[in-house]
This record gives structure tokens, C-alpha cells and sequence, in this order.
């Protein structure tokens, strides 16, 4: 065989292994998904996730959790070096007929096979103590913990955003949130 075969046998050989792995790869898509496992396989994503600009005090992340498996999954906490609390919130009517924000209490359960939406408004990952500003254009780290201990972390981008004006009900005290 003559070199120059045994060359070309060998690029192709390689082309053939590189679409192989490419296949043989993670099934989750890569493009849309911002979220990826932690240490076991996902259960669930967040996919299309932002946070909301500031300069100090809180923010909120948001997107759609996705849930791709055949059971129930609770997300119950979040976790990001970008604040100093976390908490996972829901949007709900007060006695007084206002929109208020408080924590959800048991977390953020996804049907199987379904989403679940994280919006301005609605129900939302709330960042409390800023570490430092959030800059539109910045990435931040979260970390999902769902219920049966396994984690999903995600980066995703920091965006201009001025809505929802919600109020925070929490530990009896009521405060303005900075349009979460």
C-alpha cells in the first residue's frame, strides 16, 4: 500500500470517528438548552434562562424549566455565587387585592413530559444580597437542587429588563423589589 493510500485511508478513518462521537454524544440539545447536569443526569433544564440587570439589592432569573422524563420533578432550591440568598418564588394576590412575591413553598414541581414557566410577573428564582452588580451582557452561574438531591447548573446571561414592579412579602415586611 502506498503511502499516500494509507494517509487517505487514515483522514477518512478519522472523519468516520469524529461523526461517530458527534452521534454518540449528550441527547439534550445544545443550542436552546442553557442548562446543564450536575453531578447525575438531568432530569430537568432550564432552557431560554436570563437574569434581570441590577445594580445591588435583588434580581430574578427566569426561563422554562423543562422536564423530559416520565415522572414528576420538584426543583426545591437555587444557589449562585452571584447573591448572598436565594429563594424560589411565586407571584400571588394579597388580601388587599395586590400582586405580592413570596417564597413557594415546597418548590417548583414539573409534570412529567412538561415545562414550567419562570417569568416576570409569575413564578421566578429571586437573588438576594447582590455580590455586585449585574450587567446586561454578564453570565451567571445557578445551581438547581431538585428534590431527590441531584443538581442541574446553568449559566446564562444578565438582560435589560424594567416591568412587573411587584412588592415582596416576607418575614412580615413589605418592600418595593426593583421590577421583578
Amino acid at each position: 500500500m502506498s503511502v499516500r493510500r494509507a494517509l487517505s485511508s487514515v483522514a477518512a478513518l478519522a472523519v468516520v470517528l469524529a461523526l461517530s462521537a458527534c452521534d454518540a454524544g449528550d441527547p439534550r440539545p445544545a443550542a436552546s438548552s442553557i442548562g446543564t447536569p450536575g453531578p447525575s443526569a438531568a432530569t430537568v433544564v432550564l432552557e431560554d434562562g436570563w437574569v434581570k440587570a441590577a445594580e445591588s439589592g435583588m434580581s430574578a432569573a427566569f426561563g422554562e424549566l423543562v422536564n423530559s422524563t416520565g415522572a414528576d420533578v420538584t426543583v426545591v432550591s437555587v444557589s449562585t455565587p452571584a447573591a448572598t440568598s436565594t429563594e424560589l418564588h411565586e407571584t400571588v394576590q394579597d388580601d388587599a387585592g395586590q400582586m405580592v412575591m413570596r417564597e413557594k413553598q415546597g418548590g417548583f414541581t414539573v409534570a412529567a413530559g412538561q415545562s414550567l414557566s419562570l417569568a416576570p410577573g409569575g413564578n421566578h428564582l429571586m437573588l438576594m444580597g447582590l455580590a455586585g452588580p449585574l450587567q446586561a451582557g454578564d453570565e451567571v452561574e445557578l445551581t438547581l437542587t431538585l428534590d431527590d438531591g441531584t443538581t442541574v447548573d446553568a449559566s446564562v446571561p444578565v438582560k435589560d429588563y424594567s416591568g412587573a414592579n411587584e412588592t415582596y412579602e416576607g418575614d412580615g415586611e413589605n418592600m418595593e423589589t426593583d421590577g421583578h
